[in-house]
């Protein structure tokens, strides 16, 4: 989907997503200690301003004006400051070595696209700092309920453990996440990679 589809999407006026982290970034992200973040594919803004609350100083990028929009009112809404920018993930370039914590949350691209933004998110982390990754996986066609359809633009451990090759991984598994929405219900299945840059 481009941006003016995800505009469209965007424009209803409730959430397409929950006000609330994904379940993934509040387990895993939860004891990590706070400092730079940037949030790659923010959409509405539910994990950045998750993290902003628990005193991370984010960034936080999308190419969906309107996904930004709803993001500022939520996070007005929480007090929670995060810095938006507008920009397409495919293009955008990180400062080098400036975030602690560098979060792709369910952003599916064709596989070499996906790669680059994984490189570009690598070579952004600082020293000691942590990428988290996490998406629907390819397996979830077959197995899992919900996500897209297109197994071209889903993860597997093996491909984004292989598109940050400088970085210590200290997890790279499918997990299962339950879904209960009036169109999917069941288990889903994502790809969950969490990696320290040494």
């Amino acid at each position: 989907m481009d941006s003016d589809e995800w505009d469209e999407r965007y424009a209803a006026e409730e959430l397409v997503w929950s006000a609330g982290p994904n379940q993934f970034v509040a387990e895993v992200l939860d004891t990590v200690p706070p400092g730079r973040a940037l949030d790659l594919a923010t959409g509405e803004g539910r994990n950045a301003i998750w993290l902003a609350e628990r005193g991370w100083r984010v960034t936080a990028v999308d190419f969906s004006r309107a996904g930004l929009e709803k993001a500022r009112v939520l996070a007005a809404a929480r007090n929670a400051s995060v810095e938006w920018v507008e920009a397409d993930v495919r293009s955008y370039q990180p400062a080098p070595a400036g975030y602690d914590l560098v979060l792709i949350a369910y952003l599916h691209l064709p596989a070499e696209e996906s790669a680059g933004v994984l490189r570009r998110a690598a070579a952004a982390l600082a020293p000691g700092g942590t990428l988290f990754v996490v998406g629907h996986d390819r397996t979830n066609i077959t197995d899992g309920v919900g996500g897209p359809q297109y197994p071209e633009v889903l993860y597997t451990p093996d491909e984004v453990v292989a598109a940050v090759p400088g970085l210590k991984i200290q997890r790279a598994e499918r997990v299962r996440r339950i879904v209960e929405r009036p169109e999917h219900r069941g288990a889903a299945i994502d790809t969950l990679v969490l990696a320290v840059k040494p």
